[in-house]
C-alpha cells in the first residue's frame, strides 16, 4: 500500500476559475486540469523566480516532488495552448495557508477576518460558505 499523500501548502489559490481559447473555430468538450498545488509551483518559480529549493521549502516538499509537480503543470499548460483547450483549476492534493472559505453556491475562494463575526461570500453574499480545511480531510 503507497503512502498517504503529503498535503501541499498553497498560500493563496488561483483567482480565476479557468481560462479558454479566445479565437478559436475548434469546438473543445475536453479541458485541462489543472491542480492547485501546479498552479502554487508555476507561480513560484516562473512568476516570483524562486529556485526549486526555496519553493519547494515553503510548499513543504521535498525539491525532487516541487520539481514534478512542476513540470507536470507546465507540460498541461502547454497542451492546452496547443490543442486550444480549456483549462479549468482544480483543489487537488492541496492544504492552504491560512483559513480560507470556498463559497459553495459561486466556488469563490476567501479569507476572513477574525474580527468580523458573521460571514457571507464576499462575491456573492451567499452564507453558504464552507472552511477549505473541511475540504482537505
Amino acid at each position: 500500500m503507497p503512502p498517504k499523500r503529503k498535503l501541499r501548502k498553497i498560500v493563496t489559490p488561483p483567482n480565476f476559475k479557468g481560462y479558454k481559447p479566445y479565437g478559436t473555430t475548434k469546438e473543445s468538450i475536453e479541458a485541462i486540469e489543472l491542480l492547485y498545488e501546479e498552479y502554487e509551483a508555476i507561480k513560484l518559480a516562473d512568476y516570483q523566480f524562486l529556485t526549486h529549493l526555496e519553493a519547494s521549502k515553503l510548499m513543504g516538499i521535498s525539491r525532487a516532488t516541487f520539481a514534478r509537480i512542476y513540470e507536470k503543470g507546465r507540460r498541461k499548460i502547454a497542451k492546452a495552448l496547443v490543442e486550444t483547450l480549456e483549462i479549468k483549476t482544480v483543489f487537488g492534493n492541496a492544504s492552504l495557508d491560512k483559513s480560507w472559505y470556498i463559497c459553495l453556491n459561486c466556488t469563490a475562494k476567501f479569507t476572513i477576518p477574525k474580527t468580523i463575526k458573521d460571514y457571507c461570500c464576499p462575491m456573492c453574499a451567499s452564507n453558504n460558505v464552507e472552511s477549505t480545511l473541511n475540504l482537505n480531510q
